[in-house]
């Protein structure tokens, strides 16, 4: 009789837990203090990432895979809510090489996703960002006056004034030339580098 008693109030204690906030939280595969809830990062929050994957006006090509981390945990209210290291994921949105008569090389990537630990990848919408090759205009002027000046020179030595005019133009022809000719630079975004990425559409994450 006792033993039946004993059996009896165990299954009752058995069922009453089981219907406690805490084993549904076990059941769950969380613990009350691991529980999960759910936190929006607003519009235009700044995630700081590093680069992974170089970049360049020569080496990338649209659509292209890229993948980065973030410097340091991005937090909102106090709340930590992307840990250091968080791996991001996103692509080239544009990469295009300089002219040879004008134009600089450019390219730029957008991120669309996060891994959150222990949750996997989420999705995130941020805005393109991009950089630009320096300009090379006055680099271009140097190349075109220098044959035209030593055009000059050599002109005058043969024909006086009237050479040196001629010899100015021909020589800056052939600047000119040179210049058309060459490509100007390309522009690359190194592995190792920091970006500041901004969200471009609000971030609703999963944080323990």
């Amino acid at each position: 009789m006792k033993r039946i008693l004993i059996f009896g109030s165990s299954v009752a204690l058995v069922l009453a837990f089981a219907n406690t906030p805490e084993a549904k939280n076990v059941t769950n595969g969380t613990s009350a203090s691991g529980s999960l809830h759910e936190i929006t990062l607003p519009r235009g929050t700044v995630l700081p990432v590093t680069l992974d994957t170089p970049i360049g006006s020569d080496i990338s090509h649209v659509e292209q895979p890229v993948q980065g981390h973030l410097r340091h945990a991005v937090m909102h209210n106090g709340v930590e809510v992307l840990p250091a290291g968080a791996g991001v994921s996103g692509y080239v949105t544009s990469a295009r090489r300089p002219g040879r008569v004008k134009g600089r090389g450019y390219v730029a990537v957008r991120f669309t996703g996060v891994t959150v630990p222990g949750e996997g990848r989420e999705r995130i919408s941020t805005s393109a960002i991009g950089r630009e090759a320096p300009a090379t205009k006055g680099k271009d002027a140097i190349e075109i006056l220098a044959p035209a000046a030593g055009g000059a020179v050599v002109g005058g030595l043969v024909g006086g004034k009237k050479g040196a005019a001629e010899g100015a133009v021909i020589g800056g022809a052939a600047g000119t030339g040179y210049v058309l000719a060459t490509r100007g630079k390309d522009v690359r975004v190194n592995k190792g580098a920091p970006l500041a990425v901004k969200l471009n559409a609000p971030a609703t994450l999963s944080v323990r």
